[in-house]
């Protein structure tokens, strides 16, 4: 159904037309018959126009894949050649494709006995950055903040595996249409309450202190007997947090030290 913006109703379909908006309040209205004569006939054939190097290609361009075979015993050779090429060079073929009614620009490049086309956004269809980021404050960051956040990381490092990744919606949307079949009253699940992350030094180390396993009491061992110092050598104090020291005995005796446990 679609409604007026402003007041809400219900608009008929020969009420709704098609137009180009030239800013926020300026729309041309263009006819069914005037896009047509613009359309370009869909075809089953790829234009290529360059070849290029992958990594010369901007995420930010990428749109979609889609799986491409070869037609024909002539289309198998064509497709052959191309694909051990770019392959074997380590390019890109950009091409050029009519997919309803409109020219996309589209990457080609070899997978497995195939090639997977992927097509691209034209250079307005990207946004610039710039106006995204301009408002970010510049932050330093410590190597106390580094260094947490690095043993974060290397605690849930991992591969990419795509069948670990669990699509919650669609789990929700089909438990949700399976209650409505069988008649079960629908309640509202309750949302996790929003909270702001105001010092992010102690959200890091409750990170790492849920990561971390705790260590097993281990029996005290009496402390042993400073080496002498080499001539010219400077003592090195570090101090470890969360570790008392042990005062060493006022002297050796010829009986066993009695042990204590932690």
């Amino acid at each position: 159904m679609k409604v007026d913006a402003d007041t809400g109703e219900e608009v008929p379909n020969e009420d709704i037309v098609k137009g180009y908006a030239l800013d926020k309040d300026t729309f041309v209205e263009v006819s069914k018959e005037e896009l047509d004569e613009v359309a370009l006939e869909s075809t089953r054939t790829i234009e290529i126009d360059e070849f290029v190097d992958r990594n010369e290609i901007d995420p930010r361009y990428l749109i979609r894949p889609y799986y491409l075979r070869p037609d024909g015993k002539v289309g198998h050779d064509a497709f052959a050649v191309i694909r051990e090429t770019i392959r074997e060079m380590n390019k890109v073929a950009i091409g050029r494709v009519v997919l309803t009614n409109r020219e996309h620009i589209i990457a080609l490049e070899p997978l497995e006995k195939g090639l997977m086309g992927t097509l691209l956004r034209y250079p307005y269809e990207v946004r610039s950055e710039e106006e995204y980021f301009d408002e970010i404050q510049d932050v330093k960051v410590t190597k106390d903040m580094l260094d947490l956040a690095r043993h974060i990381v290397n605690q849930k490092s991992g591969r990419f595996e795509p069948d670990k990744f669990e699509d919650h919606y669609e789990t929700a949307l089909v438990e949700l249409i399976n209650q409505k079949r069988a008649g079960k009253p629908i309640t509202p699940k309750d949302r996790p309450a929003a909270g702001n992350v105001v010092d992010l030094m102690e959200a890091l180390r409750r990170s790492v202190g849920k990561e971390a396993a705790p260590a097993p009491a281990k029996a005290a061992k009496p402390a042993k007997k400073p080496r002498k110092a080499a001539p010219g050598q400077k003592e090195m104090l570090m101090s470890i947090e969360g570790k008392k020291a042990k005062e060493a005995p006022a002297k050796k005796t010829a009986a066993k030290p009695q042990r204590k446990t932690a």
